[in-house]
């Protein structure tokens, strides 16, 4: 069914334009050097009192090992690292740590299923995932999954959950307990040495290691360079993010087939046609077309949205994204991270240049089901000076905080960071990446991805991707001020 041009103008004017929608995180918009001028100054004065009262946790303190800056009271442990620690099977840890999800395990512990964005050939990755026997896709590829089980005594185990698979990037979890891991590539047979067609989404199950086996496609949910997933509990969509440009990426919505129950398992029963897989098109307040997300240049823009069919998704011949004429669908670079909370769908646009309309360094938008509406949340304005610490861009792995608001993974030029950002609007440093891999001239730091609360919500796990690091970071968390 259609968004008419009546229909978006009623739901606008229900709604009002720019005003956060119950439950959500409010509209933010950082503009460069913002927070270095207000959060940070007070956050010294009140530290200096001996205590911290505002919003967030306070100044980040530099860490002696060099690797993560944390505000005084919390501290990080290494649960994972690339060429350091070892799988139960005897292999390093693969590299390139990538998006993650935390899930309750046995007697206490917690599971984790962890992404390993490794692209290309395989012989080019000292460290890629181990090819298990049985849970391979394809043997040339170099990526795949593991699962970390962080037990209650502190004791960590690491295993396979797939491998042979290419690029996995951010991927998501779903409300039955498994983890989607996406393929962030378009490559085909015979490219890199492969010997099948990449870029799909996998089903992993961090508890049940048969279920893992013969790993097969959901091809259902369209051949394209995936980035993030989220499943929709109430009405059972899918929506996926695509990182894409020349030209920009899509948003999709998989909608199932009317007989079809999501459950441990289900999808990878799915016939490859199965289902309906639409992009986004989006409608200003006054019923005109958006051909791009960038045009949004204020908080609490919101647009009415449409779907509409992608007539080719395993994208036999020509991308997905380029099955579609101007003014059919909207586009928009960089669209990485999503995570579902609040009735709805958060949703990154990580960056904008000069391919987009309008250029920015950073955006997230909430998308509601029920409304059909896609509102403009936070907005980071185009960063001078990345090599200075404050002010934050390139927003990329993102989660809901179950302490009010979002934590936000860095992925921008410079100083990584990971962020929150208040349901209305502050935003406040959480962690910076100290780890120069890079040279004392030049330095140079990864960027933070996975991140994710602990199941009981007293642990923030994320990674630093380059070389491959998981951590568990635990503090003194509070309740944000809206």
């Amino acid at each position: 069914m259609s968004l008419t041009r009546r229909d978006f103008a009623r739901k606008s004017a229900i709604t009002g334009a720019g005003v956060a929608l119950a439950g959500s995180v409010g509209a933010l918009a950082t503009a460069p050097n913002a927070l270095a001028a207000t959060d940070i100054d007070s956050d010294e004065a009140e530290s200096a009192r001996g205590g911290h009262h505002g919003v967030g946790y306070g100044p980040l303190i530099a860490d002696p090992n060099g690797i993560l800056a944390l505000p005084a009271g919390f501290s990080y442990k290494v649960i994972t690292y690339s060429g350091r620690t070892k799988l139960e099977s005897g292999e390093f840890t693969p590299s390139n740590h990538d998006g993650t999800a935390t899930f309750e395990g046995p007697r206490g512990a917690v599971l984790l299923v962890n992404n390993h964005e490794l692209a290309g050939a395989r012989a080019q990755w000292p460290h890629p995932v181990p090819l298990t026997e049985g849970l391979v896709y394809d043997p040339a590829a170099a990526g795949g999954c593991t699962v970390v089980e962080v037990r209650r005594g502190g004791e960590v185990a690491e295993w396979v959950g797939i491998a042979g698979t290419a690029t996995n990037c951010a991927g998501g979890s779903t409300p039955w307990g498994t983890w989607l891991t996406c393929e962030e590539t378009e490559d085909k047979a015979g490219k890199n040495g492969f010997t099948k067609d990449h870029g799909y989404v996998f089903e992993v199950d961090p508890e049940d290691h048969r279920a893992n086996r013969d790993p097969k496609p959901i091809k259902a949910f369209g051949r394209y360079a995936h980035e993030a997933v989220v499943i929709d509990p109430k009405r059972g969509h899918a929506f996926l993010t695509e990182d894409a440009s020349g030209p920009n990426g899509l948003l999709y919505r998989w909608t199932p087939p009317e007989d079809f129950r999501h459950g441990r398992g289900r999808l990878r029963t799915l016939a490859d046609d199965a289902g309906v897989l639409q992009a986004f098109k989006c409608l200003d307040s006054g019923g005109r077309f958006v051909d791009d997300l960038s045009r949004a240049t204020r908080t609490g823009t919101v647009y009415g949205v449409d779907w509409v069919d992608v007539p080719d998704r395993d994208a036999k011949q020509v991308s997905t994204r380029k099955q579609f004429e101007d003014g059919e669908i909207t586009r928009a670079r960089k669209l990485e991270g999503m995570w579902w909370g609040d009735g709805g769908a958060y949703i990154v646009s990580s960056y904008a240049r000069e391919e987009s309309p309008v250029q920015h360094d950073g955006q997230v938008w909430f998308y509601d089901p029920k409304r059909r509406t896609l509102t403009l949340k936070v907005l980071l304005g185009v960063n001078p000076d990345p090599a200075k610490d404050g002010a934050f861009d390139g927003p990329d792995n993102i989660t809901v905080s179950p302490y009010g608001g979002l934590v936000i993974a860095e992925d921008g030029e410079g100083v990584q960071h990971l962020f929150g950002a208040t349901e209305t609007g502050s935003t406040y440093p959480i962690a910076r990446n100290e780890l120069n891999i890079g040279t004392e001239a030049e330095p140079e730091y990864s960027e933070f991805t996975g991140v994710t609360f602990s199941p009981d919500g007293r642990t923030l796990f994320a990674n630093i991707q380059t070389p491959g690091i998981m951590l568990a970071i635990t503090g003194p968390w509070k309740r944000q001020r809206r």
